[in-house]
């Protein structure tokens, strides 16, 4: 292993990362590698180091550094593009309580997932599919029994260009993204050794701290792409991610990816194979975008940068080695200078991954219904006891029958003088047994389907002396069932 820098970058307003064709009503998916290198090199042109970085980076055979693209974050949860070979993850890695919550899991809308989730995935341990649902803003996989807001969205924001010579004005519009305040994006920056490290930790320190204040992407002069303080955090790759994989695949990380073929490699950045790189195009899975852009220096700025097709992150490739990968000269012709776009690898050896060696496990279900719940459930013995009643009481001809012993409950203040009441013309009680009359003559006592505490309810007639409610407000009432728990 070898040492790797994490950096946390909190946005302080919208950012504007565009497509590659340049639209001003989208934006790219994420930040990515080549323009995070790009970022970082113009930064180094102000510091003075503009040639020390190149000479170690673009220049390079084997780069001393090397970025992730920038993903995002959500408090102390790590988004990440999940491996092409493990995602959909297969019905083998799923652990499914409801065959329902399993099928209605839209897996492929997923962009990016918990580094957590995708630890658990490379350990060969399975998931509980109904804990996650996918954000349809953000793309982000999220914990479904912890309600949070989107991570970030693309939002469009109207803008107007005034001419200051009075030819008009130009209102238009454009795509920008906004992020929650917990949330923002990250990035792992790789070293190649520790000489490396040490050279150059505490000069990307110093780029990112720049960047921080003039801004990351488009519309930096609008104020777009700033950020808080960045937040460094050191450790040994890839551990400092995901540090029970390193543990287990340390002594067994080999050359091989199973049945004889090449290890296979998860891209956490772009990549543009170098001439060394022995990748396996046979093997793995993978996705190839197009690269292009306008140039920004002082020799010139504004011009078309040539195009260029690179792997994806998220990308799978088989190599008998970690890939290297190379930054490619894509200046205009005739221009004064290279200009590099970085296709420097940066990617995690998978493990042998295999479900079937582990056994499952059982899905928790709850075995008996909570206490506190027991007095409002109508179970279906309480149901099946009513029906047997009412067959009961229609073969004995309507015959009340006799009432079992019921639980004594406080008495209610008497009632003087109680009114003379006609039993044929009480409402019926919904429970067939016949024992109405002996119902509505005891008041004291209560249904024994009706749990301790809970009155009787009656229909009463308007003005009548049995009637013990008094005038309280609907408010009060409320409040006093809520406490008791009856609602």
């Amino acid at each position: 292993m070898t040492s790797a820098l994490l950096i946390r970058l909190r946005p302080a307003g919208p950012w504007r990362y565009g497509p590659g064709e340049g639209g001003l009503d989208r934006v790219d998916t994420l930040y990515r590698s080549d323009r995070l290198f790009s970022a970082v090199t113009l930064a180094f042109e102000r510091l003075g180091l503009l040639d020390d970085w190149l000479d170690a980076t673009a220049r390079a055979s084997r780069p001393k550094v090397a970025f992730s693209s920038l993903f995002p974050f959500q408090g102390d949860t790590l988004f990440v593009p999940p491996p092409a070979t493990l995602w959909p993850p297969p019905p083998a890695a799923l652990r499914i309580a409801s065959s329902v919550f399993g099928a209605k899991v839209r897996w492929k809308a997923a962009q990016f997932v918990p580094v957590t989730l995708v630890e658990t995935l490379l350990t060969s341990q399975r998931i509980l599919a109904e804990q996650w649902i996918p954000d349809a803003e953000s793309g982000c996989l999220l914990r479904r029994d912890r309600p949070q807001s989107s991570p970030f969205r693309t939002v469009s924001r109207r803008q107007i260009a005034v001419d200051r010579l009075g030819a008009g004005v130009d209102p238009h519009s454009i795509a920008c993204v906004e992020f929650e305040p917990s949330a923002g994006l990250w990035a792992i920056a790789g070293f190649a050794n520790e000489e490396s490290a040490a050279k150059w930790g505490q000069p990307l320190r110093s780029a990112f701290r720049l960047l921080a204040d003039t801004g990351f992407g488009a519309r930096r002069s609008s104020g777009w792409g700033q950020t808080g303080a960045p937040e460094f955090q050191t450790g040994r790759w890839p551990a400092i991610l995901m540090p029970k994989l390193a543990r287990a695949t340390a002594p067994a990380n080999g050359g091989s990816g199973g049945n004889g073929t090449p290890p296979q490699h998860w891209l956490l950045s772009l990549f543009s194979p170098a001439a060394d790189d022995a990748v396996d195009w046979s093997g793995g899975s993978y996705s190839v975008t197009l690269r292009g852009g306008r140039v920004e220096s002082t020799a010139g700025s504004g011009k078309e940068k040539k195009l260029v097709r690179m792997v994806t992150e998220g990308s799978v490739i088989a190599s008998p080695v970690s890939p290297v990968g190379s930054a490619v000269n894509v200046a205009p012709n005739d221009f004064p200078h290279p200009v590099y776009r970085s296709g420097l690898a940066l990617g995690l050896q998978l493990p042998v991954i295999n479900f079937a060696a582990v056994p499952e496990e059982p899905v928790p279900v709850p075995e008996e219904i909570p206490p506190e719940l027991i007095q409002a459930a109508v179970t279906e013995e309480m149901i099946a006891e009513d029906e047997a009643a009412e067959e009961t009481a229609e073969e004995a001809g309507g015959e009340a029958l006799p009432a079992p012993e019921e639980e004594q409950i406080e008495q209610v203040d008497a009632v003087e003088s109680p009114a003379t009441i006609d039993l044929e013309e009480l409402p019926a009680s919904g429970i067939g047994t016949g024992r109405e009359a002996e119902e509505a003559a005891t008041p004291d006592h209560v249904p024994p389907f009706a749990s301790e505490g809970i009155p009787e309810e009656r229909e009463e007639e308007p003005g009548s002396e049995l009637s013990t409610e008094t005038d309280t407000p609907a408010s009060q009432k409320l409040d006093e069932a809520e406490d008791k728990h009856e609602i």
